[in-house]
């Protein structure tokens, strides 16, 4: 029996805050037209939160930590 969506999304965040952002910045990358990482036409996916847990389960995507600009101070 295939996994539904709603069971993959909860094994893979699985209360994690880190994976809960990484894959809601790739929604609203894919919705905002940014094209799927992999062939999503052919395995029949139009599903923009399926195809970012897809890209996420495959390794596609990664959460990168964002780099700190520092700015000098006057003392």
């Amino acid at each position: 029996m295939e996994i539904t969506l709603p069971q993959r999304l909860q094994r893979y965040v699985n209360g994690s805050f880190q994976r809960t952002v990484l894959l809601q910045k790739r929604i609203r990358q894919i919705v905002r037209g940014d094209a799927p990482l992999f062939d999503a036409e052919l395995e029949h996916l139009d599903n923009p939160i399926e195809i970012a847990l897809t890209e996420i389960e495959r390794g596609l995507v990664e959460l990168k930590a964002e780099e700190v600009e520092v700015k000098p101070t006057l003392d």
